[in-house]
């Protein structure tokens, strides 16, 4: 080569090599950031993981062996037990001596608002040993709860997860304000399981495009970095923090079902104004509704067949809605007026007397609430920032629990 051509050579080679150790200092420099932050996290405890990842039986399921702080609403620390539930350990065979209770349902039992040494069940616990309810025996609470879960999500979890725990009472707490329509593809519109009135179970969500996206090998490594690398949580965080933000800003106040700023308005509104939530408080009046209810009801009488066909027994219990335990009596009845019904208790009273008349033990919690918030002058959902709506808060949780022990103790348990 000529000395021209080696001039020329080294003129093009000298930017490529600076570009390159800028890229390779940048990069070295970004790593370094990211671990000093990764490290910063974990010595301070921080941890916002991922909890749920799907599952071929129930649409999704919480994560076994997964732990962090939750801060969605209210703040605790999680810790998901090897069968998949936020609960303590389990044998699945019964100790001697115990009485085993397991209480299936929702986000209301699953309980991330608070410690779950706050959560209601300890308070029914406390409650069946202190009355003597289960002969002087061990009481044994297990919580299979999981967010958002329809009556037929729990209809299968009974089947799968609970009964082999060999339980002397299955609870079924029920959320009214969705629950309902939880349990219909023409509403939920969920890639999770149905059940027809008839108790056919339809597991086609299987090959719902979103089910195996969520069930992919791509979804399942991003939750995996989500739960292993505290940075990437963090990241996460912020961009639901910013949505969150966003929304609140758009709306001009936080989303909260059943939370209305304008209750005197006509009677008899049209079902269309005041959301599909809240029409849970009105008499189904097309056939999208009386469906829905419908397969409610059957899926509840294949519960009690389920459970009592194990030996165990059957027990129903309606959880709260904020609206309708509101210490303010006033605000309640506003706001019955301004979805043109005469008081919040249908979605409760229907259940009550189905369940009943086909005796079934039914423990029916909005009235007791209602009356002991109204008396304390306490909220009893909601935390700061939307007290009143929500999900329990630590006193509703411990009167929740402290009545639906009290209820059992009346000739439920034995």
């Amino acid at each position: 080569m000529s000395r021209t051509e080696t001039e020329t050579a080294d003129t093009y080679s000298k930017p490529g090599k600076r570009r390159l150790f800028t890229f390779v200092s940048l990069l070295i420099g970004l790593i370094f950031g990211l671990l000093v932050v990764e490290i910063g996290l974990r010595i301070v405890g921080y941890s916002s993981p991922e909890f749920y990842a799907a599952d071929e039986s129930r649409g999704y399921a919480l994560i076994p062996g997964m732990w962090g702080t939750y801060t969605k609403e209210g703040r605790s620390f999680v810790s998901i037990n090897s069968d998949g539930f936020r609960d303590v350990e389990h044998t699945v065979e019964k100790p001697p001596g115990t009485y085993r209770i397991a209480v299936v349902g929702d986000s209301y039992v699953e309980a991330f608002q608070v410690e779950q040494s706050e959560s209601f069940t300890n308070f029914v616990r406390d409650e069946v040993i202190g009355c003597g309810g289960a002969g002087g025996k061990q009481v044994d609470m297990l919580s299979f709860g999981v967010s958002g879960y329809s009556t037929a999500q729990e209809l299968v979890t009974i089947r799968e997860k609970v009964m082999k725990y060999s339980p002397d009472i299955v609870m079924l707490v029920m959320t009214t304000n969705n629950d309902i329509t939880d349990n219909s593809p023409y509403f939920k519109k969920l890639p999770i399981p149905y059940f027809t009135a008839d108790g056919v179970l339809d597991k086609g969500f299987r090959e719902d495009r979103v089910f195996l996206a969520r069930n992919s090998t791509v979804s399942r490594l991003g939750i995996w970095l989500k739960n292993h690398i505290r940075t990437v949580q963090a990241v996460g965080a912020i961009s639901t923090s910013i949505k969150y933000m966003y929304q609140s800003w758009k709306n001009h106040k936080p989303a909260a079902t059943g939370q209305v700023a304008e209750p005197s308005v006509t009677l008899n509104k049209p079902a269309a104004d005041i959301g599909v939530d809240n029409q849970i408080y009105r008499i189904p009046a097309d056939d999208n509704w009386k469906s829905a209810w419908s397969v409610t009801e059957a899926i509840i009488m294949q519960m009690r067949k389920d459970v009592t066909d194990n030996g165990g027994k059957f027990v129903v219990v309606t959880a709260s809605n904020g609206v309708q335990v509101l210490p303010d009596i006033s605000q309640r009845a506003s706001y019955a007026k301004y979805i043109g019904v005469d008081d919040l208790m249908y979605p409760d009273r229907r259940i009550a007397e189905f369940c009943s008349s086909r005796s079934i033990p039914v423990i029916t919690l909005a009235p007791f609430l209602g009356e002991y918030a109204a008396r304390e002058n306490v909220y009893l959902h909601g935390f700061e920032g939307n007290l009143g709506y929500g999900h329990w808060n630590e006193r509703g949780h411990k009167v929740a629990g402290e009545t639906i022990g009290k209820k059992l103790c009346e000739g439920i348990v034995k």
